[in-house]
């Protein structure tokens, strides 16, 4: 059965905003320790006191590392932040097809000038990211595909960094952090060696914008 304190730090890890406070210094102990009283209780099926509870979460605090805040590194020219709309994004399964119909797919679609397509492929999916106007092009090409998931309206914004971020620890952390904190939900990432792309639905672009907009104003 698992202890007071192994449940306490399991539910302070597996949140960014917890583990974060925690490690800043930034939280009522007290408070917090009340409000994780009911989900205790129910996970350790017995009672749980509160200052069982706070001292739990001061030794923890104790062992966590210090939180620095960390330096976002952006490309060094015009345009950091970018925005591609109109997007759709079909999940099919895995099969012995997939790698024709996406030689297939990219190769139909090249001719198609000022469209965007992506492929990535999974352990047991593949993901394809097209601009609307390509949607029956795919349904085609994939029509014998085992289709999964479908996802339309939305919009990928990216993030020009630069190139030493590879080798900064946290970075992609801060970003999505900001983000998590105005409760703006991602569909999906996709990264290359100096660009971070977000894909979110078209409600949020709005916010999402704002958010990354600061980001480079820094």
């Amino acid at each position: 059965m698992l202890s007071i304190a192994t449940k306490v730090e399991q539910i302070v890890m597996e949140s960014a905003f917890l583990s974060e406070g925690l490690g800043r210094g930034l939280l009522n102990l007290s408070e917090l320790a009340r409000q994780l009283q009911p989900q205790l209780q129910t996970d350790l099926w017995k009672p749980v006191g509160q200052a069982a509870v706070v001292m739990a979460l001061r030794r923890l605090a104790e062992r966590m590392p210090q939180q620095k805040s960390r330096e976002i590194v952006l490309a060094h020219r015009a345009g950091e932040l970018s925005t591609r709309s109109e997007l759709m994004i079909f999940t099919y399964r895995y099969s012995d097809q997939t790698y024709a119909c996406q030689r297939q797919l990219l190769a139909l679609a090249a001719p198609q000038r000022g469209t965007f397509i992506t492929v990535t492929r999974g352990v047991n999916e593949v993901m394809v990211i097209c601009s609307r106007s390509l949607h029956a092009l795919v349904e085609e090409v994939f029509g014998a595909e085992q289709e999964l998931a479908r996802l339309e309206r939305v919009t990928a914004v990216t993030l020009h960094l630069a190139p030493e971020t590879c080798y900064t620890p946290g970075v992609y952390h801060a970003i999505l952090k900001r983000l998590a904190w105005e409760r703006i939900n991602l569909i999906n990432i996709i990264c290359t060696y100096t660009e971070l792309t977000l894909l979110l639905e078209a409600s949020q672009t709005g916010a999402a914008f704002s958010v990354l907009s600061k980001i480079v104003a820094q």
